[in-house]
C-alpha cells in the first residue's frame, strides 16, 4: 500500500476544488493519500443551494470574493486562508475513518493543542468547534474531506451569507458562533505550514505504524500541474463555469411588487438553470406597450444583474420616449437581486 502526499500552492478555490474531484474521480485508490489546501476568500455552496439566496453577491462581487459550488451536497460556508483543509482518499476496503481523525488528533497534538471527535462529523477542543467533516464513497474509493480553523475571519461570514430565516430560526446564529474557534486561540503560533506539516507528520507516522510505509515525498500542486493533468484541467473549467455555479441552481420563482408614481407593478420571474424562463406583469400603468415590451426583454435572459441591466438599457435607447419609467424598473429589479 502506497502513500501519497499533495499540497496546494494554490488558493484559486475552483483549481482546489477540480482538484479534489480530481482525485476523487482519476487518482487510482491504491494509495492512501492526503491532500492539504486552502482557499482565498470564498463562499462555497452546496450543490443544490441557490447562490441568490444563500449569499450577497453584489458584496463578494466588490470585495472579490469567489463563489463556489461542490459536487456534495449540504449548505453554504465561508472560507479564508485562516482555513485549513485536508482531503483522504483510501481504498474502500482499506478506508478507516477513524484512523483519519486520529491523524488530526495527532498533529495538533504535536501543536499542543488537545482535540477530540464530537459526534460523527466535528472536531473540538473544550467545547469549541474546530473542525467539520463530509464524506463521500464510490465502488472502489472513500473520500473524507474536512475544514480545520486555524485563524479564519469569523465576521465575514455575516458579511456575505444570507442564512436563510428558516435556518436562522431552527439554529440561532449567535449561539452557532459562540461555539466556535481558532486553533491560534490554543496556541498563538500555529498557521497552515506549521499544521500542514504536522498533520503530514501525523500521516507518515499512522501509516509507518500499520506496515504501509515510511515517510513519503510531498507533491506541491500548482497552475504548471493543472496543464499537465487533462482531466483536472476539465475540473477546473467546470468548477469556474458560470453555468456550473450559477446556471445549476435549481428552479425558482422571484416575485416582487412595487408602486412608481406611474402605475404599480407586480412582477413574477421564473428561473430555470439561472436563465429567466417566464415573465408576468401584472400592471395598471396606462401604456400597455411598456409592460410588453418589459416582458419581452426579460424572457430567456440569464439571472444575472450584468446581463438584465444591459438588456433594460438597450431598450432605453430602442424607446426614449419609455426610457424614464424602463430605468424606474430597471433600478428596483437590480436593486430587488442584491438582496
Amino acid at each position: 500500500m502506497k502513500l501519497r502526499i499533495l499540497k496546494s500552492a494554490v488558493t484559486n478555490p475552483w483549481f482546489n476544488l477540480a482538484t479534489e474531484d480530481w482525485i476523487f474521480n482519476t487518482l487510482n485508490p491504491d494509495s492512501h493519500t492526503l491532500f492539504l489546501w486552502r482557499n482565498s476568500e470564498t463562499v462555497v455552496i452546496g450543490r443544490s443551494q441557490n447562490p441568490w439566496v444563500e449569499c450577497k453577491i453584489d458584496k463578494m462581487e466588490a470585495d472579490e470574493v469567489f463563489l463556489a459550488r461542490r459536487q456534495s451536497g449540504g449548505g453554504a460556508v465561508f472560507h479564508d486562508l485562516g482555513n485549513t483543509n485536508f482531503t483522504f482518499l483510501s481504498p474502500k476496503d482499506d478506508y478507516d475513518q477513524e484512523a483519519n481523525f486520529n491523524i488530526i488528533v495527532n498533529a495538533l497534538k504535536k501543536l499542543g493543542i488537545d482535540a477530540e471527535l464530537s459526534g460523527r462529523n466535528d472536531m473540538q477542543v473544550g467545547d469549541k468547534k474546530i473542525s467539520g467533516s463530509a464524506f463521500k464513497h464510490a465502488a472502489d474509493r472513500s473520500f473524507h474531506h474536512g475544514t480545520l480553523l486555524v485563524n479564519a475571519n469569523m465576521q465575514k461570514l455575516g458579511d456575505y451569507l444570507n442564512p436563510h430565516p428558516l435556518k436562522l430560526k431552527a439554529k440561532g446564529i449567535k449561539s452557532v458562533r459562540a461555539r466556535v474557534a481558532n486553533l491560534v486561540e490554543f496556541n498563538a503560533d500555529i498557521n497552515h505550514e506549521t499544521l500542514s506539516n504536522a498533520i503530514i507528520e501525523a500521516f507518515c507516522e499512522y501509516h509507518r505504524d500499520t506496515d504501509y510505509g515510511d515517510t513519503t515525498p510531498v507533491e506541491e500542486l500548482d497552475e504548471a500541474s493543472l496543464a499537465k493533468q487533462p482531466n483536472l484541467n476539465k475540473y477546473y473549467q467546470q468548477m469556474a463555469d458560470w453555468d456550473w455555479r450559477f446556471g445549476k441552481t435549481p428552479e425558482f420563482t422571484h416575485h416582487i411588487e412595487t408602486r412608481f408614481d406611474w402605475g404599480i407593478i407586480d412582477l413574477h420571474l421564473d428561473v430555470k438553470h439561472a436563465v429567466i424562463s417566464e415573465v408576468v406583469i401584472f400592471s395598471d400603468a396606462l401604456n400597455v406597450e411598456l409592460i410588453d415590451l418589459l416582458k419581452e426583454s426579460l424572457a430567456d435572459v440569464k439571472y444575472d444583474k450584468h446581463d438584465i441591466k444591459a438588456k433594460f438599457d438597450e431598450l432605453s435607447r430602442a424607446h426614449p420616449d419609455l426610457a424614464a419609467q424602463i430605468d424606474d424598473v430597471s433600478a428596483w429589479l437590480l436593486g430587488e437581486m442584491e438582496g
